[in-house]
């Protein structure tokens, strides 16, 4: 009974889509009737997407309690995860590399199927004013466009930290802010209770035109996702509670790790697991002060297995949309888009909205293929929680290791 509580909206997700896949079949192109029910749900989440992003940011940061964002602690703290959220990348990027589940797809026909509202690509300029251009704008109504997101990300928190030092005087507005924030998640909430007809409505019309072959393309993710995943859980996370405590660290691990591992596979939610997870570090050896700061903290920031879903979804779009990812100038971007989209913009309410809607604006992709991303983020949310949850308290460790000298 908790196992279907808890996994109730991802299964209602699954079965929808399998039920509009199998509709796509059994019509074939007659399934183009339900692409207007898809477009809905799609227009629907673009719009939500602006304030989300400003109000979830921007509250997020004017918020923060600045005693917890200084000292060694902290920076100690960010490049633990920041090593491990890198190693955890490249994994992400060879493993689909060496096992592309793509292969097989044909990209023309998903070129052909979503050209009608695909995001124009950007003409070639010097790296200098690609940055620029992609984290600013000449002007207060072009921040509205979700074509410029990463320009959005930054005002949003430079009005965070402005919120935040304005201390007595900003209290106000950040109570403004963090009530939009709520208000917001709250419609997309809302709007979610629509997906399983979008989205199913959505595949009835891609597998109508496709036929199969992209249920196949899924299910070779999620092999392979599943697969990386328990060769991450059990060998890297080895590799990192030794490098805390020897042997010593590697049996005090593995000795505390079922409970908190069984309860992010139940309770998918991070968030959930943080007292749980405190609870192990403490047995492990780790300070009461460090495990009460640092797991809030790694729940916010760090992602393993985000950032490998992350990766798995910019490259799968690649694939399909028969861009090359054999390069080093294609592999660095979807890296850092990558980490970026794994560990920076999870740290806010509805980042993973946000993420899948960063890498359409980064990359150019039509705005048709966030449901493929949805579907990628629904199938492999239990082991990306796995990775995410767990690899904080193995973490903790090493950061132990440098504070506390143990």
């Amino acid at each position: 009974m908790r196992f279907l509580k808890n996994y109730k909206s991802s299964l209602i997700l699954v079965l929808s889509i399998l039920l509009g896949g199998a509709i796509g079949i059994i019509m074939g192109d007659k399934a183009k009737i339900f692409a207007p029910l898809g477009n809905l749900f799609l227009n629907l989440i673009f719009t939500m997407l602006v304030p989300i992003v400003f109000f979830s940011i921007a509250s997020a940061i004017a918020n923060m309690d600045k005693s917890k964002r200084l000292g060694r602690i902290f920076i100690i703290t960010l490049i633990t995860f920041g090593i491990t959220a890198i190693i955890s990348g490249i994994i992400g990027v060879i493993s689909f590399k060496m096992f592309n589940p793509a292969v097989g797809l044909d990209p023309s026909m998903f070129n052909n199927l979503m050209t009608t509202n695909s995001i124009d690509t950007p003409k070639s300029v010097g790296v200098l004013e690609k940055i620029v251009s992609s984290i600013s704008v000449g002007d207060f109504s072009e921040l509205l466009s979700r074509n410029n997101l990463l320009a959005l990300i930054l005002f949003s928190i430079l009005i965070g930290f402005g919120t935040m030092i304005s201390k007595e005087q900003g209290k106000a507005f950040a109570s403004f802010l963090s009530s939009g924030a709520t208000v917001t998640m709250k419609v997309v909430n809302i709007i979610m209770y629509y997906a399983p007809i979008g989205l199913g409505a959505y595949f009835a019309n891609v597998i109508g035109q496709l036929g199969g072959q992209i249920l196949s393309g899924y299910a070779k993710i999620f092999i392979l996702y599943l697969v990386v995943s328990i060769i991450y859980f059990f060998v890297f996370f080895s590799i990192y509670a030794y490098i805390a405590s020897r042997k010593e660290g590697v049996k005090l691990f593995w000795k505390n790790a079922a409970e908190p591992s069984i309860t992010a596979l139940a309770t998918c939610s991070s968030a959930a697991c943080i007292p749980v997870n405190i609870k192990a570090t403490k047995n492990m050896g780790v300070s009461d002060t460090l495990a009460n700061i640092i797991m809030p903290l790694g729940v916010n920031i760090h992602k393993d297995g985000s950032v490998i879903g992350g990766i798995y979804k910019i490259m799968f779009l690649f694939a399909i949309f028969g861009r090359d990812i054999n390069t080093i100038s294609s592999l660095f971007p979807i890296l850092g888009a990558g980490l970026l989209i794994g560990a920076v913009v999870g740290a806010v309410p509805g980042g993973g909205a946000i993420g899948e809607m960063l890498i359409l604006s980064i990359f150019g992709f039509p705005q048709e293929a966030l449901a493929i991303m949805l579907v990628i983020a629904t199938i492999i949310d239990a082991p990306a929680t796995l990775l995410n949850s767990s690899g904080n308290t193995v973490c903790t460790m090493i950061i132990s290791k440098f504070i506390d000298k143990k």
